[in-house]
């Protein structure tokens, strides 16, 4: 496992953007493929995005397709996630996780390392 720490999240506009970071230390990120999932109030987790451990691989939710940008940078041990164009339903709490593969995961069952979580909030 690894520890990971989330940052960026806040209150935005519809049509805003917003960047999420994820930082570990200590350990070697290129060696964990790493996903961005959201939760709303009264429901379930939800799968973002993902990215495999060299970043060349990458997979979108369909409703994050065009709008949202996972990426990463192994030399700063941080993964990211550009949210353009907001709305009010991208409101949720977003995590991001790691697993110990390289080959990236869809269901966060697949996840075991996960960040505190960050609050996105956009407003109408």
């Amino acid at each position: 496992q690894v520890q990971l720490v989330e940052s960026g999240g806040g209150l935005v506009q519809a049509g805003g953007s917003l960047r999420l970071s994820c930082t570990t230390s200590g350990r070697t990120l290129s060696s964990y493929a790493m996903g961005w999932f959201r939760q709303a109030p009264g429901k379930e987790r939800e799968f973002v995005a993902a990215i495999s451990g060299s970043g060349t691989n990458t997979y979108y939710a369909d409703s994050m397709k065009g709008r949202f940008t996972i990426s990463r940078d192994n030399a700063k041990n941080t993964g990211y996630l550009q949210m353009n164009n907001l709305k009010p339903e991208d409101t949720a709490v977003y995590y991001c996780a790691a697993r110990g593969s390289r080959f990236y995961a869809l269901s966060p069952g697949n996840y075991d390392s996960w960040g505190q979580g960050t609050q996105v909030t956009v407003s109408s």
